[in-house]
């Protein structure tokens, strides 16, 4: 069984548009966790006693500082560099794996946390890895924590069942790099590598199979797709898969919510707490496909009973690849921890289409050194 209905187009859009959406989706999402990486561990009747009946809508001291990234968008970051590090290793060597890169990127992130891998030689070397910044323990994932550590060969899948959120949650970047590499009709490539990604701490297939789909969700999204176009797409990739069936009730549940007439926060709270997988991308979708701004729907996706820095990272990378910067609040951007950063790398996985050499991008290679 194939797709081929290849629902959306962009062909009339100027690249700008499709650039910014690859700044707003990591923004976004980086966004979304600083705002919800305060109240990650309370429960909506604990929210709204101390931050009142709106619940929380801007930043608070948390992490030592205001709008303070946590594990999501530094791990988010770390798949970034993985992927610049494989194409600029296919520059130099001629092959890559990105699915290798990426693991070697995870294990340098292990290192911030105070942890090794063993086994897997990994060069703590790179530009990203320099930012000290990012050398602190936020609140990490016990699953992704173990599964890096007990890793015994880059790329191999992690052995647990878990599907906690933590391996969607960082995905996102893999749907903005495959958009300049493999077009319409190679979406099952980026499913697989989105799948493939999220697998190497996660082993549940709605631990994995989730992050396939959200790849293909932001790989479509910056190029033009409404979102339901893209959800329309993403089943038809998802049912192929052995084990969908849980993911695939969890999207359509939030779709089915949307538009069910009853509140907010009663629809989130049946969609769950996000601390799984197919939770997370189910209550991120809901409120991306509810809500008339990025701000309301950044506000729902943090204030509930759950994982709110994971629901509200998940909910800004979609906003962010639909809409771009434009729709982010200043006043969340301004504090943002590492906005340069995150920056730079939004811009990184836009140039890196125009590489030609690891010769001639020195700059890119001491950035994202590929051996």
């Amino acid at each position: 069984m194939e797709d081929d209905s290849q629902p959306w187009t962009s062909t009339t859009e100027p690249k700008s548009i499709t650039r910014e959406r690859f700044l707003g989706c990591l923004l976004g999402g980086a966004v979304g966790d600083a705002l919800g990486g305060a109240v990650e561990f309370l429960s909506r009747s604990q929210i709204l006693q101390q931050f009142g009946e709106k619940g929380i809508t801007d930043y608070v001291y948390a992490y030592g500082g205001r709008g303070r990234i946590t594990d999501d968008t530094q791990m988010t970051l770390y798949t970034a560099e993985g992927l610049l590090r494989g194409q600029m290793r296919g520059l130099d060597k001629g092959i890559t794996s990105y699915t290798n890169t990426v693991a070697h990127a995870y294990i340098r992130w292990l290192a911030t946390q105070g942890e090794q891998n063993q086994r897997v030689p990994t060069p703590m070397d790179g530009w990203l890895h320099q930012h000290r910044e990012l050398h602190h323990q936020r609140a990490p994932g016990m699953t992704c924590l173990s599964a890096l550590r007990d890793m015994a060969q880059a790329g191999e899948p992690a052995a647990n069942d878990s599907k906690g959120c933590g391996g969607v949650m960082r995905v996102a970047p893999v749907g903005l790099f495959c958009w300049h590499f493999w077009g319409k009709s190679d979406t099952a490539k980026v499913f697989e590598m989105g799948a493939d990604i999220a697998a190497l701490t996660h082993g549940h297939p709605s631990g994995y199979l989730t992050g396939g789909v959200l790849a293909v969700l932001i790989f479509a999204l910056a190029d033009g797709a409404t979102l339901m176009e893209a959800l329309d797409h993403v089943r038809a990739l998802l049912v192929l898969h052995r084990g969908h069936e849980e993911a695939l009730q969890a999207i359509d549940n939030a779709v089915r919510l949307s538009t069910a007439g009853i509140s907010h926060p009663e629809a989130i709270r049946l969609l769950g707490e996000g601390w799984v997988a197919e939770e997370a991308l189910a209550v991120s979708l809901y409120c991306a496909l509810v809500a008339e701004s990025f701000e309301q729907a950044i506000i729902l996706a943090v204030n509930h009973d759950g994982d709110s820095d994971s629901t509200g990272a998940i909910t800004g990378n979609i906003l962010g690849a639909m809409q771009g910067t434009r729709v982010i609040p200043e006043r969340w951007l301004d504090p943002l921890e590492l906005r340069d950063v995150i920056e730079v790398m939004a811009s990184d996985l836009w140039t890196c289409q125009f590489w030609k050499s690891c010769v001639d991008n020195e700059e890119f290679w001491e950035r994202y050194p590929g051996y």
